[in-house]
């Protein structure tokens, strides 16, 4: 079949739940065909049937995205079907809070192979056809985390700080190519992320407002058909970022790890106790010490 006779697509990668599923619906609801890629078949087939009834296509494709050539499967998914990629939506990813001296390292390097090394993987697989095709874009999902480095979820942090900064230079690159790469860096959204990755039992995640998927997912699609760099969904959101940006470091990373450190954590020394029996005795010691030469 030739490039003439496929028919464009939006392929949401992490589509059969939370925020990818949402931008699915949206695209859905426009008459767009979509392709909804995931894991699980059962959760991929929930999705599908949920899915507006707007006279739009939607095929489901069970992929696992560690696969050294997960990229090469979907692109042949799509040509089998008659379908190219006209719009790739990157929502797959997961966090991990916890101290990364105690989180397994294989989790840890998980989530830089799905958060990243996925993301990059089938961003410049479909790029060179969009820009050669002058239309379409990829959608990125990353988040407030991505504008301060994050004590207790360093890495998931470090993740979608790469998500930005990629998106945002891409987005510069493609510019007047009639491609778009946006980036979409919601706060805390009420998807079951939270709870997945511990964070819902941080403060931090407490006390910040959350906003529901569909609310992200409708400004994620509007802004990014208009061809916005990055998106911020909320005004809370937005918030935290100018409050961020005006903390010195100094001030900041303390303050945020107090806020995602749980009292009864484990102490990242590896002692076994928890963080404050075993922190707050050797800091007490500490004092002590220095009292004692004064």
């Amino acid at each position: 079949m030739t490039e003439a006779q496929l028919r464009p697509a939006v392929v949401v990668v992490g589509g059969s739940r939370g925020i990818g599923k949402a931008i699915a619906s949206v695209a859905a609801r426009d008459g767009a065909t979509v392709v909804l890629v995931a894991r699980s078949p059962d959760g991929l087939a929930v999705a599908a049937a949920d899915m507006p009834k707007a006279g739009s296509e939607v095929f489901t494709f069970a992929l696992d995205l560690l696969a050294d050539d997960a990229a090469r499967q979907l692109e042949s998914f799509l040509s089998e079907r008659g379908l190219f990629c006209d719009v790739l939506v990157n929502s797959a990813g997961y966090g991990l809070r916890g101290s990364a001296t105690l989180l397994s390292i294989g989790d840890q390097l998980g989530m830089i192979d799905l958060n990243i090394r996925a993301l990059t993987d089938l961003t410049l697989r479909f790029l060179p056809g969009m820009v050669s095709r002058g239309r379409g874009g990829v959608m990125n999902l990353g988040s407030v985390a991505s504008f301060t480095p994050g004590p207790y979820m360093a890495l998931y942090y470090a993740s979608k700080g790469f998500v930005r900064s990629f998106s945002e230079a891409l987005h510069q690159e493609l510019r007047r190519t009639g491609v778009t790469v946006t980036c979409v860096a919601p706060g805390p959204v009420s998807t079951e992320f939270l709870e997945r990755s511990g964070a819902n039992r941080a403060t931090l995640f407490k006390v910040l407002p959350k906003v529901d998927s569909q609310y992200v997912a409708e400004r994620a699609w509007r802004g990014f058909r208009s061809g916005r760099r990055l998106i911020i969904p909320g005004i809370s959101a937005k918030l935290a970022i100018v409050i961020t940006s005006l903390i010195p470091s100094a001030l900041l990373l303390p303050l945020i790890s107090r806020l995602q450190r749980r009292s009864n954590d484990p102490c990242p020394c590896g002692s076994g106790k928890k963080y404050t029996a075993c922190h707050g005795a050797r800091q007490r010691n500490a004092e002590r010490a220095v009292s004692k030469r004064g």
